[in-house]
């Protein structure tokens, strides 16, 4: 699982789904979790923090957000080099197989359905942990 001090972004339009995912993590023990409404203020954080020891670590991203929607971010990390690897987790309130087919294409660490459990939430990143780091 990933480490308690896991510098991570949580990106959602609604201020209560990302209050929701921050409680969650918190729950989890994660202490450095950082939030954006949508996907170009995530680029803006991500570029900004690309610093050795300041760099995000986890994003955990909805889909359906105005400027730039979570597919689309995920696109853009997936083909920037520093970022190729770097666990993203993918929210929706949509279950449908192209979306999930389009998610897993475009690299998504993970795929999580709203409304989701806390012990999905925390299956869903265990997962995503084991996916990026397969020797841990």
């Amino acid at each position: 699982m990933f480490p308690s001090d896991t510098r991570i972004l949580v990106i959602d339009d609604m201020p209560s789904i990302r209050d929701l995912v921050k409680n969650h993590l918190k729950a989890m023990g994660f202490k450095s979790i950082q939030e954006a409404s949508d996907g170009e203020e995530a680029l803006r954080m991500l570029i900004q923090s690309n610093t050795p020891g300041n760099s995000i670590q986890l994003v955990i991203s909805d889909w359906n957000m105005p400027h730039m929607k979570g597919i689309d971010l995920l696109k853009h990390v997936r083909a920037t080099a520093e970022w190729a690897n770097l666990p993203f987790v993918l929210l929706t309130s949509e279950a449908e197989r192209d979306q999930v087919t389009e998610a897993v294409l475009a690299g998504a660490s993970q795929y999580i359905v709203k409304p989701f459990s806390a012990k999905i939430f925390e299956d869903k990143l265990k997962t995503a942990y084991q996916k990026h780091y397969k020797s841990a």
